[in-house]
């Protein structure tokens, strides 16, 4: 089955289920790694919910559920490991929700070909739009990358 499949599947298996219990798909990745494939289901809290943060049982609870589900569907031909899990502190933005939901955070830019000299930027998110990414460094400085040019966009952990 191929990945693009496979993120639909498992964005229709859990979508309900996640809205009941206050969560939303962040990201799916069906990956081989060595001998193996991984099937990894990011989980996020829904933008409505009180709480911040997924918690160890909400991971533990939507991996039993898809799981459940995968073993009824069986639509995944190989032998794979499920792993659930929250995007973390410096997770990466996909799309346009996400730039949305993020924008006046500290985002780390990396890109394909250096500009300026540089391939990696740190600054505050203005946000993504028509295609572009904006962001503010130290000292007001404004920069502009098209998405065609960057290879993330994670969120700054900073202590």
């Amino acid at each position: 089955m191929a990945k693009i499949q496979i993120k639909e599947l498992v964005s229709q298996l859990i979508g309900d289920f996640l809205a009941d219990n206050e969560l939303e798909l962040y990201n799916t990745e069906f990956k081989k790694e060595g001998r193996d494939w991984y099937l990894r289901v990011y989980i996020d809290k829904a933008a409505a919910s009180e709480e911040m943060y997924v918690s160890t049982d909400d991971c533990e609870k939507v991996s039993r559920y898809l799981s459940d589900r995968l073993d009824e569907e069986d639509p995944i031909e190989q032998n794979y490991y499920l792993e659930v899990s929250s995007p973390g502190l410096d997770r990466q933005l996909y799309e346009q929700k996400d730039f949305d939901r993020f924008t006046g955070s500290v985002v780390d830019v990396k890109l394909y070909k250096s500009v300026g000299g540089r391939k990696e930027y740190q600054g505050v998110l203005e946000g993504l739009k028509d295609g572009v990414v904006m962001i503010t460094a130290e000292g007001d400085q404004h920069y502009e990358f098209p998405m065609d040019q960057v290879a993330k966009v994670n969120l700054a952990v900073i202590f």
